[in-house]
């Protein structure tokens, strides 16, 4: 029942953007500056601050941890590279197919679930799991919202923004610093962090949820009432983001023999609905919403019941 209501409740921010959207306080040029702020400062400080609670896991578990999650975006990456092609008549939608197919929305929903599910604790393996997500999500992840796996390369050559995914200020961009600092800060063990220094990072990533769930519905209130319905790829993609993709890698990952927390932690993860920084990628490097942001509505929509029914197997 907790995780219904925490899934009501961040669906309920979605709607408030929506109402946003359609009365004009949002959209447009403000949501392209919120994402970038939402990507390039407030994300950064909400990967930090899970760091500074002041409890850290056992150092033990970090390596496990990191591995079973690289493991599950090596093999996540392959699954977003081909799987498209099988779900999507359109070409130009592959990358974004592939982006909904590889990464949930770990950061936003999957922390707050993670704590419901397993309690407080488990919310800090699910921080050293997200090291390797936040790495994925703005190295392959902005390359799949470029389409750079299915382009050719002369369209790649033609394509300036492209080009853009591939320079240094994204591969080190802020996100990706914060999450290489997280690492540091775990696994060194580095629990004083000053106050003056922790709270800020706090309350200022806590504006990224809020925030990035109302891009969502803003986003949703371009779409007409018949593409919120969805479609057949909207539909494919949402059976295997939420059900077939984390139950294949919780029975791959038992099998490989991780611990069983770690496993189901792992698990709950990838079986959150779409990342919001689908559509937040795609307003910051100027693509086409429409499909991540359906893909996105339904999975947040349809997570309601199937998050808690895969718990169910803990």
């Amino acid at each position: 029942m907790e995780n219904i209501i925490i899934m009501m409740t961040l669906f309920f921010i979605v709607i408030v953007g929506f109402v946003a959207g359609k009365l004009g306080y949002m959209g447009g040029e403000f949501d392209r500056k919120l994402s970038s702020l939402v990507v390039d400062i407030t994300c950064p400080a909400l990967i930090l601050s899970s760091t500074m609670t002041g409890t850290l896991p056992d150092r033990q578990l970090i390596l496990p941890l990191l591995g079973i999650s690289l493991i599950t975006y090596i093999l996540l990456t392959v699954v977003a590279v081909w799987l498209p092609r099988l779900l999507t008549r359109h070409k130009n939608q592959e990358g974004i197919v592939g982006f909904a197919l590889m990464f949930g929305n770990v950061g936003f929903i999957g922390y707050p679930i993670v704590d419901s599910v397993f309690g407080h604790e488990a919310v800090f393996y699910a921080a050293i799991l997200n090291v390797v997500n936040t790495f994925f999500v703005f190295t392959v992840g902005a390359m799949l919202v470029n389409g750079e796996f299915s382009a050719t390369q002369a369209e790649k050559q033609k394509s300036s923004k492209r080009k853009q995914m591939l320079n240094p200020k994204i591969i080190f961009g802020s996100p990706m610093i914060a999450a290489y600092l997280a690492m540091i800060i775990v696994a060194l063990r580095i629990e004083a962090v000053p106050e003056f220094i922790s709270k800020p990072l706090t309350m200022i990533g806590s504006i990224t949820v809020p925030a990035a769930l109302l891009i969502i519905g803003s986003s949703m209130s371009r779409l007409s009432a018949r593409m919120m319905l969805g479609n057949r790829t909207v539909y494919l993609v949402t059976v295997f983001r939420l059900f077939l993709i984390p139950l294949g890698l919780y029975y791959l990952a038992t099998a490989l023999g991780f611990a069983p927390l770690m496993v189901n932690i792992n698990t709950v993860i990838i079986a959150m609905p779409v990342a919001t920084y689908g559509t937040i990628l795609c307003l910051k490097y100027g693509h086409d919403t429409t499909l991540i942001t359906e893909v996105t509505f339904i999975t947040t929509l349809l997570s309601v019941l199937t998050i808690p029914l895969l718990s169910m197997i803990f």
